[in-house]
């Protein structure tokens, strides 16, 4: 039987798609699990509630985290700094609202003082931040 010889000097014309692929799946898993992390830089777990509504636009957000520290817009701030700082960043204090996200361990008593602090540099239109509440199936 003739055997038939190939020629095996030529060049490769495919470029081999694999290891791309495998970055470009690599990168997508990697921003799928930072993206909600990168939602808020201080991590908070907000009260929940059965009625939230949605917010569509960018507002100033005061946070407190479980170490009672305060923070705007995701910078560290003094609770006495705290209304000079925000009404130099506002454009209408008197109608514009600022959203307050707190941690569900915060005492009362502190968020009671930030509100406060809010509320004697004059800004009314104070929004509480919540997550929604999930119902849980009942089991029978």
């Amino acid at each position: 039987m003739p055997q038939i010889q190939r020629e095996t000097g030529s060049s490769l014309s495919e470029i081999n798609m694999v290891p791309f692929i495998d970055v470009v799946l690599v990168l997508l898993i990697i921003f799928m699990i930072t993206a909600p992390i990168l939602q808020s830089g201080i991590e908070v777990d907000v009260p929940k509630t059965k009625t939230v509504k949605e917010l569509t636009q960018v507002r100033m957000v005061i946070t407190i985290d479980r170490a009672q520290r305060v923070y705007l817009n995701d910078k560290p701030v003094n609770i006495h700094e705290l209304g000079a700082q925000l009404l130099s960043q506002m454009k209408d204090p008197q109608h514009q609202a600022v959203y307050v996200r707190c941690d569900e361990t915060v005492p009362f008593g502190s968020w009671a003082t930030v509100v406060d602090a809010l509320r004697q540099s004059g800004i009314q239109n104070i929004s509480v931040v919540t997550q929604p509440l999930t119902e849980r199936p009942e089991i029978q």
